[in-house]
C-alpha cells in the first residue's frame, strides 16, 4: 500500500516537473507582441494572453480529474453490488 503510494507520488512529481519545465516556452512572436504592447502602456493585451494560458493549462487537469472522480464512483458502487 505505501509503494502504491510513493509510486503516484513520484510519477506525479516527474508529471509537475515536465509540465512546468515546457510550460516556460513562450512563442517568439507573442512575448514580442506583449513587450510592445506593455512598454507602450497597453496592459489589457497581456492579461487576457495570460488568461488564456492559463485556461489552456487549467483546462485538461479539470477534465482529467472529473472523468477520475466519476470513474472512481463507479468502481466504488459496482464494487458494492458484488459484496
Amino acid at each position: 500500500m505505501i509503494m502504491k503510494k510513493l509510486r503516484f507520488l513520484v510519477l506525479l512529481v516527474l508529471i509537475m516537473g515536465v509540465s512546468t519545465i515546457t510550460g516556460l516556452a513562450q512563442c517568439a512572436m507573442c512575448r514580442a507582441t506583449l513587450e510592445n504592447n506593455v512598454s507602450n502602456g497597453e496592459v489589457g493585451i497581456a492579461a487576457g494572453i495570460n488568461f488564456g494560458i492559463l485556461y489552456l493549462f487549467a483546462a485538461p487537469y479539470l477534465v482529467i480529474s472529473v472523468i477520475a472522480y466519476l470513474w472512481f464512483k463507479y468502481s466504488k458502487k459496482v464494487s458494492h453490488q458484488n459484496i
